[in-house]
C-alpha cells in the first residue's frame, strides 16, 4: 500500500475510506461551452475496482441509467499491493488500462497533476480529451452519471429527483457515518474498546433501517434513489466480509427481516448483477489487509441465494423499477 508525495510514490499504511483529490464538475449536455467539463457521450471514462464499495456505488449508478455506451470504463486488479491499484488485463473480470496503457492507476494522477499528494484511489472520472480526472469521490460521481448525463440515459429513471434531494443527501449522510465507514470503524479499530463501540453503533443502525425498511420499499420511499445506490454496496459485502474480516458478527444480513430482501430486490433490478463480482471483493479484502489476515487465505463460504423472491412488491408499486425493468 502506498501514496503519492510531490508525485513519487511513497509505501506508507492506507485504511479505511481515503479522502477526495479532484472535484471538478461535469454539466449541461451537447457539448454545452458554459462548462469546463460539459456533458458530451463517449469523452468521460471511469476507472472502478469491482472489490471497492465507493467505485461499486458509480458502477450501479452508470447501469441504472443505461449509459454503459456513453461512458466506457475499466476494472482494476482486486489485489492491490504495495505498488496500489493495478491493470491486470490476464486476470478474470479485470481490464487493461484502455485510454493512456499505463500499468498502475497512480500514473493517471500523475499525469493528471504531476506534482499530485494524496493517496490514488478509486472511482476515478477521467476526461478523454483533456487527459486529466475530474473528480475521484464517489457521491459526487454518482450524482454527475445521474444529472448531468440524464439526456443520454437509455433508462428512464431519476435516482436524484429535486424535489427529494434534500431528505436523500440526510438519508446518504445518515447511512454514511453509520454504516458505509461504520463497518471500517470496527475493522480498523485500534482498541477493543473501539471496536466494541463502532460494532454497536453499527448493528444499531442496521436495525434502525431494517425496521424502516419493514414500512417502505426503499430508504427515500416508493422509488429507488441514490440513497439505496450508496447502502446497496455496503449489504453485498456484509456476510462475505465485514461480517467475518471485520468482526461485524452480531449478526448476518441474512438475519435482518428487512434489510435482506430489500438487498436481494436491487441486486435482481435489470444490470445490478453485472455490477457485482464477489470473487474480487473477497480477494481484495481478505488478500490486501494483511495485517488482520496475514495468511492471505480467502473464505470458502458464504453461500447466499440473493436470487430467492424478495416480495418487496407488497409495499407499493415503484414506477422508477418498472421503467428500468422495461429497457
Amino acid at each position: 500500500m502506498g501514496k503519492l508525495v510531490d508525485g513519487e510514490w511513497v509505501v506508507a499504511p492506507e485504511r479505511g475510506h481515503d479522502e477526495q483529490g479532484f472535484d471538478a464538475w461535469i454539466g449541461g449536455g451537447d457539448g454545452d461551452s458554459d462548462y469546463e467539463y460539459p456533458a458530451e457521450p463517449n469523452r468521460y471514462h471511469l476507472y472502478i475496482s469491482r472489490a471497492c464499495p465507493w467505485a461499486h456505488r458509480t458502477a450501479l449508478t452508470r447501469r441504472l441509467k443505461g449509459l454503459e455506451d456513453v461512458i466506457s470504463i475499466d476494472v482494476v486488479d482486486p489485489v492491490r499491493r504495495n505498488d496500489g491499484w493495478e491493470f491486470t488485463p490476464t486476470k478474470d473480470n479485470c481490464t487493461p488500462d484502455s485510454v493512456n496503457g499505463f500499468e498502475y492507476l497512480r500514473e493517471v494522477y500523475t499525469q493528471a497533476d504531476p506534482a499530485y499528494t494524496g493517496r490514488v484511489t478509486v472511482p476515478v472520472l477521467y476526461d478523454t480529451e483533456r487527459d486529466t480526472i475530474v473528480n475521484n469521490e464517489s457521491a459526487d460521481i454518482a450524482r454527475i452519471l445521474d444529472d448531468a448525463f440524464d439526456e443520454y440515459a437509455t433508462r428512464d429513471i431519476d435516482l436524484y429527483p429535486t424535489q427529494k434531494q434534500e431528505e436523500i443527501d440526510a438519508i446518504i449522510e445518515q447511512i454514511h457515518d453509520d454504516i458505509n465507514v461504520g463497518v471500517y470503524k470496527a475493522g480498523f479499530a485500534d482498541t477493543q474498546e473501539e471496536y466494541e463501540t463502532a460494532v454497536r453503533h453499527l448493528f444499531d443502525a442496521l436495525e434502525q433501517w431494517d425496521s424502516v425498511l419493514g414500512e417502505r420499499r426503499f430508504l427515500a420511499g416508493d422509488e429507488l434513489t441514490l440513497a439505496d445506490v450508496f447502502l446497496f454496496p455496503t449489504l453485498y459485502r456484509f456476510d462475505a466480509v465485514y461480517h467475518t474480516h471485520f468482526k461485524c458478527n452480531l449478526k448476518r444480513l441474512v438475519d435482518f427481516e428487512n434489510l435482506w430482501p430489500y438487498a436481494r430486490e436491487i441486486y435482481q433490478l435489470p444490470g445490478v448483477q453485472a455490477t457485482c463480482n464477489i470473487d474480487h471483493v473477497k480477494a481484495h479484502y481478505y488478500r490486501s489487509h494483511e495485517d488482520i489476515n496475514p495468511t492471505g487465505f480467502v473464505p470458502v463460504g458464504p453461500a447466499a441465494d440473493w436470487s430467492a423472491p424478495h416480495n418487496r412488491a407488497r409495499l407499493g408499486d415503484s414506477t422508477a423499477i418498472t421503467l428500468a425493468a422495461d429497457q
